[in-house]
């Protein structure tokens, strides 16, 4: 059996969600493996702060884990992240040799770029992980323009990564189909491995908090929930709408429990594009681990990814999280495979287009689903949590992937 080495590329700091409750699961995971010797995580840190971490906690938890940290100070796509990388890949070029590592494993394409270079230079074997669509997504956007040179540049890399890689881990089927239709790759080690939930986290046995629904004012409420940002990969203006038209059904009984760090102040200019009285919305700022117990508050949750070609391959870990707490989900069509699911299992409504008339009919769904006994329909919907998001998958996947 080979003893793995690996060295794991993020393009993430160490506090965001994307590196505790996406990363940091799965590389528990893989570390238990028998055939695993070694993790080494690579972050980018925009705070100084954390890239020092002065009294070593970050690296003391970490390395409870038999994990390894290196970070590096991020900079933003250019000269100076051009630059960035020209040390950080002198200083993990020297660090694959001295730890003799034989495994890079990136998450996501941005670093798969990295992992592809270095793969080249090492010999390392190269293993991309949560496989989608970055460049194309970056347009679709608006991030980025399909003539700018950060587009051809990642459209390139993504391509030379993909031929490269030795096993893909994709977060939906789909990706097979687009690898061998945009980069004329038929990718022979192919396994799916969508955004797990913790199910002990969002558990079955949470119910609704008394106290925290007297304290929001939620009681006897129909409240939708969103966990997330605005804007971006996201909707914005389309969102407040379709809040806008939930408060013309329900009226007063409806109320959002919006949890993020958008500010007071961006929420209400938002609502005011909408004629949208701010009151409806409650927001509140909340560590991962306290969502479960305010996400449990909501009737329904709405995922509001932009509906762009690309988004058909992601993985929304929000899904997840609503349907381990047995919450119906309102999502635009051809998100993930999860529209699909949804649609499939009466677990909430699909919105073929950004209509008001195709909101009220969403609501109208929603409302329907609402009428029925609630412990039926949750206990129903968190079925889906652990056919489609259960950990067991992550383990699958990683145990073959790494076991030989």
């Amino acid at each position: 059996m080979i003893r793995n080495k690996i060295l794991v590329l993020t393009y993430w700091s160490y506090p965001d969600a994307l590196i505790q409750t996406y990363t940091l699961p799965y590389l528990r995971i893989i570390r238990k493996l028998d055939s695993v010797e070694s993790i080494t995580l690579v972050t980018l840190e925009k705070h100084r702060e954390v890239l020092q971490d002065s009294n070593a906690k970050i690296a003391t938890t970490l390395y409870a884990d038999k994990i390894n940290w290196k970070p590096f100070y991020y900079q933003p796509f250019g000269l100076r992240g051009l630059w960035m990388w020209i040390k950080a890949g002198v200083q993990l070029y020297r660090l694959i040799k001295k730890e003799s590592i034989n495994a890079i494993h990136c998450f996501c394409t941005p670093p798969g770029a990295i992992g592809y270079v270095l793969s080249k230079i090492t010999g390392c074997k190269l293993i991309l992980d949560s496989y989608e669509p970055h460049a194309e997504a970056m347009v679709e956007n608006g991030t980025w323009k399909r003539s700018g040179v950060a587009f051809k540049l990642l459209f390139a890399l993504e391509r030379l990564q993909t031929k490269k890689a030795e096993t893909i881990i994709a977060t939906t089927t789909g990706m097979h189909k687009y690898a061998q239709t945009k980069f004329g790759v038929t990718i022979p080690k192919f396994y799916v491995k969508p955004a797990c939930v913790d199910l002990d986290l969002f558990s079955k046995t949470i119910q609704k908090d008394e106290k925290l629904l007297n304290e929001l004012e939620l009681n006897g409420k129909i409240v939708c929930v969103y966990a997330g940002k605005l804007g971006g990969i996201y909707l914005r203006e389309e969102v407040f709408e379709f809040f806008q038209a939930a408060v013309e059904k329900w009226g007063d009984l409806f109320k959002v429990l919006m949890l993020t760090n958008h500010t007071r102040q961006e929420i209400e200019k938002d609502c005011a594009l909408v004629n949208l009285n701010p009151a409806v919305i409650i927001t509140r700022f909340v560590p991962h681990h306290e969502v479960p117990r305010y996400m449990a508050l909501g009737n329904f949750g709405i995922t509001p990814v932009k509906p762009v070609p690309t988004k058909k391959y992601c993985t929304p870990i929000k899904d997840g999280e609503y349907w381990a707490l047995g919450l119906p989900i309102v999502i635009p069509a051809n998100i993930s495979d999860d529209a699909d699911i949804i649609l499939r299992h009466e677990a909430g409504a699909v919105l073929t287009k950004l209509t008001k008339s195709e909101y009220e009919r969403a609501l109208s769904t929603i409302d329907l689903l609402l009428k029925q006994p609630e412990d039926l329909t949750r206990s129903r919907i968190r079925k889906l949590a652990s056919t489609y998001r259960n950990f067991q998958i992550a383990e699958q996947v990683y145990k073959s992937v790494y076991s030989y």
